[in-house]
């Protein structure tokens, strides 16, 4: 009997095993569910494009809510003067719209304050992918719709499959259209309740033929191109397909959160590698799509090289992180000049079970200089670890076959091949004339001298001057010195080989050269980030009170990133009006304003941001574990938007100074509380001294 009951207690408790939830999964379910609980519902009337019915539906769900006695109002809503979707709008309250001057035209937006100031339960937001007026307060409806939801309200939004980030390009490949407004997929999270508002293609062609979709004068246009059948099929399969995946979503959320059996989330994480390509557009969305399928975690890596990026090159990187961001991947930076080594470093620091990289688009010469393409490396050393090679576009891979050009012509500056060029001619003329002068002076040493130019030009200007300085040097060194002179022609087999050697060493010695050259730069850089964040932790530590602190953290800003830098600190939930005195650039009540809302929401905002964009400065919440203490402003003296690894430093420097100054506040709080307790101590001892006295 007893063997029989712990063989049943052992299958029990193997079978429970085998349905037990993942820990984490299970902890990720729970923080989800509460996350919702401080923010408002997101409902997205989906359709495949335009025509659809989403406004109509959309109006007509907010009719019967309206009869029910809900309190919904009207945020922005677009009816393109059709007359039955103009209908719906009356007995809705409807929310006056912001009028925006831009370019001598009067442009209406929705009026984001009035509808937090109105605060009804339902809000009705159209066209979700929708672009801001410039001098709006985001850049983005869908941030507006944020803003709302974080304020508690409830939003009802319509928006087109087309319009999500991740199938941006699926779409561009089916319909031959590039979408410029796009949403991040991660509103797909935020929705409570996705409603698909099908129609089969012929029906929309019809409504589209019947002028209820566009003008007459687009409709011809439109059916010819964008509403074709196939395209209508295929987008209405991309629509079907997402909405399916947001229940299953769904669903898997509710049966962790109730710890039912089921299937659960995979043990896979990807990793993508990114650059300042815009082919990088296409491999972030394809991964996130790819990591939603999966349902598993993701994070995007950026290498930085030693190489030297033009402003545009730089914005583009930016602008490629920033997707990353919205999509919510995980965004990871290292330096370092070989790629294929540093990613699979992470990879294995992380556990990444697949990696995603682009297809090879460089030409055959440039891979064959650069010791072979990045894919076929990581092949080699990967391992365990899956490969996903994501190929672009025809057009997009010639584009960027071309950037990559420019990007390393870029890495050493014009002036500096010419300084090469200068410089090989010159020591050519007085090789030359030696060698005219002295007839003992054989055309070895001179091939010497040559390479010697080679190896300095490589080791002050970089690897491209000295790959022009290696070839112009052969040519030279064959043409002037070398048996029959003034020809082309090598006569000797010893001076064949010795010609071919030449130019090997130098190319090797050259880009040797470089190569030790920009791990030199790198090492100096990584002291000096450093040097740099030890000084500041070091000042504030030190410092013995509030100004200390806030004036070393001015200092150091405006040094490291040669800006000018604004601090003010918060009060009692409230931002004080005037900057500490240490600061060093100048708050207007405009710029104060953007101040405020950043503190009042905790996020960035202003300059080369998507929030507040026309602020001259950039503002960053100094924030803590538990709360907000105060707005840092910078402004570059240089007006540039930092780089990647400039902004990554930038954050580091703020979580700091945020930290020194919650311990200040902290110590003056206790300093307070310590006043007072020994102040209620002698209050106390003197009534009790007066008691006495009165009692004898």
């Amino acid at each position: 009997m007893c063997c029989c009951s712990t063989w049943r207690w052992m299958e029990y408790n193997n079978g429970m095993d085998e349905y037990r939830p993942d820990p984490d999964a299970l902890l990720k379910a729970i923080q989800k569910d509460e996350s919702r609980q401080g923010r408002g519902k997101l409902k997205i009337f989906l359709g495949m494009a335009a025509g659809v019915g989403k406004t109509y539906a959309m109006l007509d769900n907010a009719r019967q809510q309206k009869a029910e006695g809900v309190d919904i109002v009207v945020g922005y809503v677009e009816t393109h003067r059709r007359v039955e979707t103009d209908a719906l709008l009356e007995g809705l309250e409807v929310i006056p719209r912001r009028t925006v001057e831009y370019r001598g035209a009067v442009l209406e937006e929705m009026d984001t304050d009035s509808i937090l100031t109105r605060k009804p339960e339902i809000v009705l937001v159209d066209e979700l992918a929708h672009t801001n007026a410039l001098g709006s307060r985001h850049l983005k409806r869908y941030q507006d719709v944020i803003e709302l939801l974080e304020a508690g309200l409830n939003v009802w939004t319509t928006v087109n499959v087309q319009h999500f980030d991740s199938r941006a390009d699926a779409v561009r490949q089916i319909t031959g259209i590039t979408i410029h407004e796009t949403v991040p997929d991660s509103l797909l999270d935020l929705a409570d309740e996705i409603e698909l508002i099908d129609l089969s293609p012929a029906d929309l062609r019809k409504r589209l033929a019947e002028g209820k979709v566009y003008t007459p004068e687009r409709v011809e246009t439109a059916a010819n191109n964008f509403f074709r059948v196939g395209n209508l099929t295929a987008l209405r399969e991309m629509a079907l397909r997402l909405t399916a995946e947001h229940v299953d979503h769904k669903l898997q959320d509710y049966m962790q959160l109730k710890q039912i059996a089921g299937p659960w989330k995979s043990g896979e994480r990807l990793m993508v590698a990114v650059g300042p390509s815009p082919f990088s557009e296409r491999l972030i969305r394809w991964t996130r799509r790819m990591a939603y399928n999966l349902e598993a975690s993701w994070l995007v890596v950026y290498i930085e090289t030693s190489a030297v990026l033009t402003s545009e090159v730089k914005e583009r990187l930016a602008n490629n992180i920033a997707l990353a961001r919205s999509l919510g991947g995980e965004v990871v930076t290292v330096r370092g000049d070989d790629i294929a080594t540093s990613l699979l470093r992470i990879a294995h620091q992380r556990n990444v079970t697949q990696i995603v990289i682009g297809k090879p688009q460089h030409t055959p010469l440039q891979t064959a200089l650069r010791g072979g393409s990045l894919v076929d490396k990581l092949i080699r050393s990967s391992g365990d670890i899956d490969i996903y090679v994501v190929t672009g576009d025809e057009n997009a891979s010639e584009q960027h076959v071309w950037r990559a050009f420019s990007t390393f012509e870029s890495h050493s500056q014009r002036s500096q091949y010419l300084i090469a060029l200068f410089a090989v001619a010159s020591v050519t003329v007085v090789d030359l004339f030696l060698f005219d002068t002295f007839p003992w002076l054989g055309y070895q040493a001179v091939g010497l001298t040559e390479l010697l130019v080679v190896l300095l030009i490589a080791a002050y200007l970089g690897r491209g001057p000295a790959l022009l300085a290696a070839a112009l040097s052969a040519v030279s060194w064959n043409f002037l010195f070398i048996e029959p002179r003034l020809t082309f022609t090598i006569t000797h087999l010893q001076d064949v080989i010795l010609f071919i050697l030449y130019f090997a060493i130098a190319i090797f010695t050259g880009n040797l050269t470089a190569r030790i050259r920009a791990q030199e730069r790198q090492t100096r850089y990584n002291a000096e980030r450093t040097s740099a964040l030890y000084t500041l932790a070091h000042e504030t530590a030190t410092a013995v009170n509030m100004d200390d602190v806030l004036k070393t953290a001015v200092t150091q800003i405006g040094a490291v990133f040669d800006a000018t830098v604004v601090v003010i600190l918060g009060q009692e939930n409230q931002l004080l009006r005037q900057p500490h005195p240490s600061s060093t650039l100048s708050l207007s009540d405009k710029e104060y304003s953007v101040a405020q809302w950043v503190y009042e929401r905790g996020k960035l905002a202003g300059r080369f941001t998507e929030t507040l964009s026309q602020a001259s400065a950039q503002y960053h919440p100094l924030q803590t574990p538990t709360r907000t203490v105060g707005v840092i402003g910078i402004r570059t003296r240089r007006d540039e938007r930092l780089s990647f690894d400039q902004e990554v430093l930038l954050t580091t420097f703020i979580s700091q100074i945020a930290l020194a100054i919650e311990r200040e506040m902290l110590d003056e709080a206790a300093e307070q509380t310590a006043m007072l307790r020994e102040s209620e101590r002698l209050y106390t001892t003197l009534l009790n001294s007066i008691s006495h006295e009165l009692r004898t």
